[in-house]
Order: structure tokens, then sequence, then C-alpha cells
């Protein structure tokens, strides 16, 4: 099956190298095509180029994207879609005065999230985030990192792995999936952290490893979560068994977690609303990525990752939705990129690299998707006509997709 888009107004993230990350300056570099064509063959880009040398191609299919943009389909990094029911309560709890942690120390938040999950089937938990999936496909993601951590038992966890696993095989977009076992401290280990970190450390990761259940680790580094001691035994642990860290840290303090992430070769380090010149020095010559997560700040009132001084220090930079319950439920990369512009201040140029091709780095996959290049996968978002790619960003409220190409496919 062949798939020839013919008529590009502007084809985007165009690389004749298989770039995988772009940093600091490199990122307001946005390659671009005027007036391009596109062709797919089965599930990979196979040629691009200017109109005026698309002569003589045949293809089973062609699109007329007269007027329209033509761009990789995002890369979400960030996300813990799996998860039973909703928090609204919450959400006017948080309108009437009460913090984000006020909340959990009422027995809300990521609590009161597990004790839904624990309550529903598995068949349930997959149902309602089979809806998930197909939205956010709809919305021009392609590659997705979905999260655990809403369990906090043991088979608790191991569901929602499994309701992973299964998204992963039945829908066409890529899937990575991350333990994320110690996000909150259980009910029933209030007074005893030591030992859940000993649950997770000797049981969760071995039988998770076993079962080949995720590919990565994430750890809530925080106070009043997880310290950096704890951190350590289980990212010790999780080498073992060859996971690669990927670590909440510095949403509400900055105590030195990024550092530790980098010694431990984490893949990348997830908010960063709180940084110190120390954090950006850990950084910097590192493999690690930050990767900020907008619609969280929005929803939750806080500060938002200084993704300029980021940039400005030469660093590369991702953007994720956090797409859950609790503090981002939504899935909406579109928005995502917006409020990056809007209150992060990066150009539109920069906000697309890092929900691109940054953000198919932080799940490890970027020398196949986040860019338009000969051999990697044909996954495309084609707007609705727009005066430039300027135009994405800066009318937030609209949606400007036309069609979703997954896997060389019309969604």
């Amino acid at each position: 099956m062949t798939l020839l888009i013919i008529n590009i107004k502007e084809l985007l993230q165009v690389r004749d190298s298989n770039i995988t990350i772009v940093k600091g300056a490199d990122m307001k570099i946005l390659p671009t095509l005027k007036d391009a064509y596109v062709l797919i063959d089965h599930d990979t880009i196979v040629e691009f180029g200017p109109m005026i040398e698309c002569t003589n191609i045949e293809a089973d299919e062609t699109i007329d994207a007269t007027g329209k943009t033509v761009l990789p389909t995002w890369c979400d990094s960030h996300t813990h879609i799996v998860y039973a029911g909703n928090r609204t309560q919450e959400f006017v709890d948080r309108i009437n005065g009460l913090s984000y942690e006020q909340i959990t120390n009422r027995g809300g938040g990521i609590l009161n999230s597990a004790e839904q999950l624990q309550n529903t089937t598995e068949e349930d938990l997959y149902q309602q985030a089979s809806k998930r999936i197909i939205e956010v496909i709809k919305m021009g993601t392609g590659a997705i990192e979905i999260k655990s951590g809403y369990g906090l038992t043991v088979e608790a966890e191991l569901k929602m792995l499994r309701v992973i696993k299964r998204l992963k095989h039945d829908f066409p977009i890529l899937v990575k999936a991350t333990l994320l076992a110690a996000h909150a401290l259980p009910k029933a280990f209030k007074n005893d952290k030591n030992s859940f970190v000993d649950l997770i450390v000797k049981e969760m990761i071995p039988k998770v490893s076993a079962q080949d259940l995720a590919h990565y680790i994430d750890v809530f580094c925080e106070i009043g979560y997880f310290d950096l001691e704890d951190t350590e035994r289980i990212l010790k642990a999780a080498a073992k068994h060859r996971l690669v860290p990927k670590i909440h840290v510095n949403q509400f303090n900055a105590f030195g977690g990024i550092a530790l992430a980098v010694e431990y070769d984490a893949l990348s380090v997830d908010h960063l609303e709180e940084l110190n010149p120390e954090d950006i020095l850990a950084l910097q010559n590192s493999k690690t990525i930050p990767v900020a997560l907008p619609s969280c700040s929005y929803f939750l009132g806080i500060p938002y990752t200084p993704g300029r001084e980021l940039i400005d220090a030469g660093l590369p930079l991702a953007l994720a939705s956090d797409y859950n319950p609790g503090s981002s439920p939504s899935g909406n990369m579109n928005f995502v990129v917006s409020a990056a512009c809007i209150k992060m201040k990066l150009t539109p140029e920069e906000a697309i690299n890092a929900a691109t091709i940054n953000g198919a780095y932080a799940m490890g996959i970027s020398n196949r998707y986040g860019s338009i290049c000969r051999g990697k996968k044909a996954n495309l978002i084609i707007t609705k006509p727009i005066t430039s790619y300027h135009y994405l960003p800066y009318a937030f409220g609209d949606n400007h997709i036309d069609t979703v190409i997954i896997n060389g496919q019309v969604f």
C-alpha cells in the first residue's frame, strides 16, 4: 500500500539525515519545505521533496493537501492515561482554596485514584483507557508513554501494566510502558515507607521484568513522597532488570533529584517547575532530557517549567501532556504546544521541536519517530488550511487537524 500526499503548503520538521535530538539554539530552527509532497510505502516515509520533483510517481492512494500543513504526529512522552473514574471533586476543592498537598493529606490525590482503580475490573479499566487512546490519536498524538502508579499494590500495578500492554497490541499508536509504583505511599504503609520501598524493590520490579510489562522505571522524587535515598534504592534495583529511569522531579521542590537521575543515566527528568543553577549544571553534558508539562502547571496554578532558561543554557527540551485525572486531565498536545509558547516563552519552532523529535527522544524512539525523514515511520498530521504553522499555537482553542496518519494509514 502506497500513499502520496501532494501540494502540501508547508512540510515541517524535514530532515535529510536522521537527527534524533535538538538542543539549545538549534531548537529555534525548524526545517520546512514549501509546496511539497510525501510518499509513503506501507508504514514508512520513503521520499519527500518539492512538488516540481513529484513526477511519474504512482501510488495506491493520493491525498491533495492544497493549503494545508503537514508535520510529524506529536510524541507524548509522559502520561498516566490508564486510570479509573475521575477527580472532579478535587477540582472543585482547589477552586475553593485547598492546595494539592492539602487534598492529598485528606486522602485525595493519588490515593483517591488508587482506591478507584483497585475497585475497577481490568476489562473496565481497559475500556476507559481505550477511549482516551482514541481521543489523543485524533488530536494528533502518534507515540505515547503510559505510566502505572495508580495501583500501589503488587496486583493493581500489574493490572495497570497489563492494560497498557493490551493497548499497545490493539491500537496502531506506539506505546511505551513505565513502572511508577513509587508514586505515593499507600494507606497500608503510611507509617512504614521503607517496607513499601522494599516491596517495590524485591517484588514489583522483578515481577514486572519477568513478565516484560515495562520499559522504564519512574519515581515521584519529591518532599513528602520519595526522597533521594528511596529513589536511589529503586533505581539500583531497576538497573539490575534493565529498566531505564524517567523521573518525576522538581515539581514542588528542588533538592538534588535531577543530579541523582543523571547519575543513574535517566532518559528524562520530568516536571522541573522548580529549578536551580545546580540542576542546569547537572543536565549539561548528560544524555538526560528535561521534559516540561505545561498543562499541569495550567491546571494546578503552579509555576511553569523555565523552558527558556533551559534552552538558553544549551539544553534540549521536550514537551508532554502529563495526561492524568488529578493534575492534567487532557491529552491535547496542541494545547501543550500553545501553552509552551504563551506561558513558557518558547518560539513556535522550539515548541514543535520539543513536541516531536525531542518528545520522541524522551521515549527512546527518535531514531524512528518525530521527524520527516526517509526510513522513519509515516506518522503525520495534515492540518486544515492555515496561514502558517505559527497559527497552530496562536489559535489555541481551535481544532486545526484535518487528518491523522498512523503507520501510513489514515486513522
